[in-house]
């Protein structure tokens, strides 16, 4: 059996996912182009990166978007929230586009489209699905009990 499940808060849960990681990735994108091609021979140059600004805050958005990630996936099925939260790659590509200045093809565009039409269908159906509940096991040893007697 599948229900709504969502309020006002969790919608805002849900935006936040969708919001924090296109942000997140874009600011780690900007901070390692700052610091240039970098060799797993030089792994030390990935511990400077952690510490420049532009990592360190995408880094805290994606802390934040996996803690919302969990936080949605306790009250929602995971093919309710993965789907709505995939808008976030229509954000990215906008990102990329205006803020890192990405040529982006009329093909991704029409993907772009795609996502967000998709988006929608799936954001007017149920979010949850109804499982039974296990008997506890004092309940379960209990009716044991009886059918030996």
């Amino acid at each position: 059996m599948t229900r709504r499940t969502m309020t006002f808060r969790r919608y805002l849960v849900l935006a936040f996912v969708t919001v924090s990681a296109p942000l997140g990735d874009s600011f780690l994108d900007r901070g390692m182009k700052q610091i240039g091609p970098v060799s797993l021979d030089h792994a030390t140059v990935l511990l400077h990166a952690v510490a420049t600004p532009w990592v360190l805050g995408g880094i805290l958005l994606l802390i934040g978007f996996f803690a919302s990630w969990l936080t949605a996936l306790s009250w929602a099925d995971l093919t309710y929230v993965l789907p709505v939260t995939s808008f976030a790659n229509v954000i990215v590509a906008l990102l990329a586009r205006f803020w890192r200045h990405e040529e982006i093809s009329l093909s991704r565009w029409l993907g772009i489209f795609l996502i967000t039409t998709a988006v929608g269908f799936v954001m007017r159906g149920p979010s949850y699905t109804e499982h039974e509940k296990a008997k506890p096991a004092k309940t379960a040893a209990k009716s044991a009990e009886e059918v030996c007697l």
